[in-house]
C-alpha cells in the first residue's frame, strides 16, 4: 500500500521544464527528479517534446542519502555533477547547503516500452 502523501503543491506539468532537463529525459538518460514540492501522484502522466511519461514512484530524500544510482537516474555522472546542475538552478546556491536539503523524488518511465 502506498504511504499517504500531502497535496501536490504544482502540477506534474511543471515538473520538468528546464530543457536540459527535458532532453535527459526524452534520451532516456533521466528517469527521476527531484523538487522542491510534490509535483504528480502516482501513476500520474505527463508528456515532453510528444513523448509520454508515467509517475511510478513519490517519496521524501535528503541529497546527502542519494546514491551513486540516484545520481544516475537524474542523468548524472556522479554527485559532483549533479550538486553543480542544481546549484546553477537555484541562483548558484553554494554546494556545501545542498546536502542537507531534502527534496521530493518523482520516479518515472516512458510510456509504450
Amino acid at each position: 500500500m502506498s504511504e499517504l502523501l500531502p497535496p501536490k503543491t504544482c502540477s506534474v506539468d511543471r515538473m520538468i521544464t528546464n530543457q536540459d532537463d527535458v532532453l535527459r529525459v526524452t534520451s532516456g538518460r533521466k528517469t527521476a527528479t527531484r523538487r522542491n514540492g510534490r509535483y504528480a501522484d502516482e501513476g500520474e502522466v505527463f508528456e515532453l517534446d510528444g513523448q509520454r511519461f508515467q509517475v511510478s514512484r513519490v517519496y521524501r530524500q535528503r541529497l546527502s542519502d542519494m546514491s551513486e544510482e540516484d545520481f544516475r537516474r537524474e542523468g548524472f555522472e556522479n554527485r559532483g555533477a549533479y550538486l553543480t546542475h542544481i546549484s546553477s538552478l537555484h541562483g548558484n546556491l553554494p554546494i556545501t547547503v545542498l546536502p542537507a536539503m531534502q527534496a521530493w523524488v518523482h520516479e518515472f518511465f516512458r510510456l509504450g516500452e
